[in-house]
């Protein structure tokens, strides 16, 4: 056991520190600016649909699961116009590069080759089956470097992660934006931010929320119910055992140093990257930090 947290979730918050650096950072921007997108949505889209092909909005509004299919037709197909799927992997391995080398610094990435070892060796078991963009994302080639190569690993795992997530939040009956409004009022976030940064009208986030209420899952203020809390910790549970099987094979001294290792890299990151305070995850890397 890595810290007192469980394992899964633990390794999660540090290689999900490592990886955030890919899509919202001054450098990202940039660079898909540079490549001819037309705003940030496009560049997101663009990026990390690319390891599934030229997909259709179709397709990436059903495997992110949490996007407003309005949201995802403003950027796709037409990001395929702009550039091809190839270009856009190669422009965000440049954008979480340059993010990492202004953040962590040259010297320290320059010290990442084991941890980039231990970490491609977890993410060869990162499950595939029923996992789309993990899948997709194990069939792209390791960078040279081994600070992108350790970038590589941190996104095969966390997108095998999520899609062990949607399919827990589709056994649970959690539909995307109902998802979206019992998350919100789990982790206390504010839910105007996240409707619109998801691009849902608010006669969809309304309406989830009634069929939240009827289910017993929230409670007529919209906070959550006995039972909403339960299903919450259900989904995370299940998400957290569906995502161990790197761990396991990995092996628990290989999972400790490698944790060792990342610790003082994600807290260069957690104290650097803007765009990491903003995300909507509830990811709380200072809690992470302490329980080691």
């Amino acid at each position: 056991m890595v810290g007192r947290m469980n394992i899964a979730r633990r390794m999660w918050a540090l290689y999900e520190t490592y990886h955030d650096v890919t899509y919202f950072t001054p450098e990202s921007r940039a660079a898909t600016d540079a490549l001819g997108c037309k705003g940030g949505w496009m560049g997101y889209f663009g990026m990390r649909a690319a390891p599934l092909g030229a997909a259709t909005p179709e397709l990436v509004t059903a495997t992110f699961y949490n996007f407003h299919s309005s949201l995802v037709r403003r950027a796709l197909p037409d990001a395929w116009q702009v550039a091809t799927p190839d270009e856009f992997l190669a422009t965000r391995l440049a954008g979480a590069g340059a993010a990492l080398r202004r953040i962590v610094g040259a010297d320290v990435l320059a010290n990442t080759a084991e941890a980039a070892e231990l970490a491609k060796r977890a993410a060869g078991h990162a499950p595939a089956g029923g996992r789309p963009l993990g899948a997709a994302n194990t069939a792209l080639p390791w960078p040279d470097e081994p600070y992108l190569a350790l970038w590589q690993a941190a996104t095969v795992l966390r997108e095998s992660r999520g899609d062990g997530h949607v399919a827990a939040l589709v056994a649970a009956g959690l539909d995307p934006v109902e998802t979206l409004v019992i998350f919100v009022a789990d982790n206390g976030l504010d839910h105007e931010a996240l409707r619109r940064a998801r691009g849902w009208p608010k006669a969809d986030w309304a309406a989830a929320g009634d069929r939240l209420r009827d289910r017993g899952l929230l409670d007529e203020t919209g906070k959550l119910t006995e039972t909403g809390a339960e299903l919450r910790s259900w989904v995370e549970e299940r998400t957290d055992q569906a995502a161990t099987a790197p761990w396991r094979a990995l092996g628990d001294q290989d999972t400790n140093r490698l944790a060792e290792l990342l610790i003082p890299v994600v807290r260069s990151l957690a104290g650097g990257n803007d765009a990491l305070r903003t995300n909507p995850m509830a990811l709380d890397v200072n809690a992470v930090l302490a329980d080691g």
